[in-house]
């Protein structure tokens, strides 16, 4: 996989830290909205709920107005000419368009106060809301219907009027519907909002807005599908208008109409989408700032690292000029040595050339155990089979205690590669390590077993190579080094501080 530039890291790195900024912002944005929308449900079932409170008052008041009409002298005894007066004064309290009318059980038109020839009359239209007057003596709250005479949608009040138990009239009160639209008007939270109440079928007898064009149509499909399931109820509804709403209605247990109240949900959304416009675009703002910074630092740092680099390939070059003029130097100094001697010296300088290969390849910032080893058994390495076997886990050695870890391996593989298990085709070398986990501070142990060479005996005296070994573990190492000779074949345990 290719490695991302320094650039594209340090701006992921910038987009990795901001975005979850943002993103938990609009989650709180978002949680504000959620406890705004049941906050707006709330505040319209109370609207809707505190006008069925209103509107049964008023019918409350209206009914009982209509029961004291009732046990009028004049409307028990017949005398519709004198009870007339009793009825104008009755329809003063309310707007115009009121109308009072006396009916017999058939429906027949006895008085009205639109007409005082009441023998040209129809009679009543609604005779289902005669006859349950009549039949249970109580009052009864018509439905929207088209009354007889006016040809024009009315509401009304029907109240029986009783001589010895007997229900002998029935007292119509036509609505006035200006009443009821003032009610709504007044009731209405601000102009957003959407009142109606409904008669017990669901049509609409006084409404904001747009009364003028939906007073006498029945509710909105959405609307007219959930009011009758329950008293009292809160849903998202359309309006006749075609506005999303959260609606509530209240059923009025006295006379079975229904009020409802809506709020726009774009008045909930819009505030919403404004937050998370306003949120997004200071967050993007900010990364294109954290970009442009991160870019700018990544110049910088590319500088750096191409001043580094070009330090390193310098240093790399001086070094190699320095081992091959010391090499030069060695083979002329050296022109009277055996064979074996140059052999051992080219090999310890070559053992110091690959641990310098090895830190340059990692611009001299350590090099891990792991790769040491294998750059120094590389040589002796044998593929397709198991005659060497490392294992341990990963752990850095800084560059110095690379450089003589280096050297120590090189000394003790020349030595098997010589007399000990390199030296025969059945010879196997097994090097592990591990950090011990009690040391303070922190230190390596490295053991090297050989098995399968030629019998081991212990040497009768120290050459250069177990001094360096023992040496180079305890100064440079900043621990120790020790050789066990059994017969099986040669045990190296080696230390090395790891800090």
């Amino acid at each position: 996989m290719r490695k991302l530039s320094l650039p594209v890291r340090l701006a992921l790195l910038v987009a990795g830290s901001t975005l979850p900024l943002i993103i938990f912002v609009s989650v709180v944005i978002y949680r504000g909205y959620e406890k705004d929308r049941e906050d707006a449900a709330t505040r319209v079932l109370e609207t809707a709920r505190s006008l069925r409170i209103v509107l049964d008052a008023e019918m409350q008041r209206i009914t009982g107005s209509l029961h004291i009409v009732s046990l009028t002298s004049s409307l028990r005894s017949g005398d519709f000419e004198r009870f007339r007066r009793i009825a104008d004064g009755f329809l003063a309290q309310y707007p115009p368009g009121g109308a009072m009318i006396i009916a017999d059980r058939n429906g027949r038109q006895l008085f009205s106060t639109t007409t005082t020839d009441v023998s040209a009359l129809p009679p009543r239209n609604n005779m289902d809301v005669v006859r349950k007057v009549f039949d249970t003596g109580k009052p009864v709250f018509s439905n929207v219907f088209v009354g007889s005479g006016i040809n024009r949608q009315i509401l009304t009040v029907e109240i029986p009027v009783t001589i010895d138990n007997h229900v002998v009239y029935d007292i119509s009160f036509m609505l006035p519907t200006a009443m009821f639209q003032s009610m709504i008007e007044k009731q209405r939270p601000n102009a957003d909002w959407a009142v109606s109440i409904f008669d017990a079928e669901g049509t609409n007898f006084a409404r904001v807005p747009n009364p003028q064009e939906t007073v006498g149509k029945k509710a909105s499909p959405t609307l007219l599908a959930e009011m009758f399931k329950a008293q009292e109820a809160t849903f998202q509804t359309i309006s006749l208008e075609g506005v999303p709403l959260i609606t509530a209605v209240a059923r009025s247990s006295m006379s079975g109409w229904m009020v409802a109240s809506g709020i726009p949900t774009s008045s909930l959304v819009l505030p919403l989408l404004h937050n998370l416009a306003i949120t997004i675009a200071i967050g993007i703002l900010l990364m294109l700032v954290g970009v442009a910074f991160a870019l700018r630092m990544a110049s910088a740092i590319a500088r750096g690292e191409t001043l580094q680099a070009l330090l390193v390939e310098e240093l790399n070059h001086r070094v190699k000029n320095t081992l091959a003029v010391l090499q030069a130097i060695a083979s002329q100094t050296f022109r009277s040595a055996s064979k074996s001697e140059r052999e051992t010296f080219d090999g310890r300088l070559g053992a110091l050339a690959r641990a310098h290969d090895l830190l340059s390849q990692e611009k001299w910032a350590g090099a891990g155990v792991h790769d040491v080893v294998n750059r120094v058994l590389e040589p002796y390495s044998v593929l397709n089979t198991p005659r060497i076997t490392i294992s341990g886990p990963k752990l850095p050695l800084t560059p110095p205690r690379a450089v003589m870890m280096s050297m120590i391996l090189h000394e003790i593989a020349t030595n098997a590669a010589k007399y000990g298990a390199l030296s025969s085709d059945g010879g196997k070398i097994t090097i592990d390590w591990k950090q011990l986990p009690e040391s303070s501070p922190p230190k390596l142990q490295m053991t090297w077993v050989e098995s399968g060479g030629p019998r081991v005996t212990a040497p009768t005296r120290k050459g250069f190579g177990s001094r360096l070994i023992e040496r180079g573990a305890r100064d440079q190492l900043g621990g120790s080094a020790t050789a066990d000779f059994l017969p099986t074949g040669v045990v190296y345990t080696i230390e090395c501080a790891l800090a």
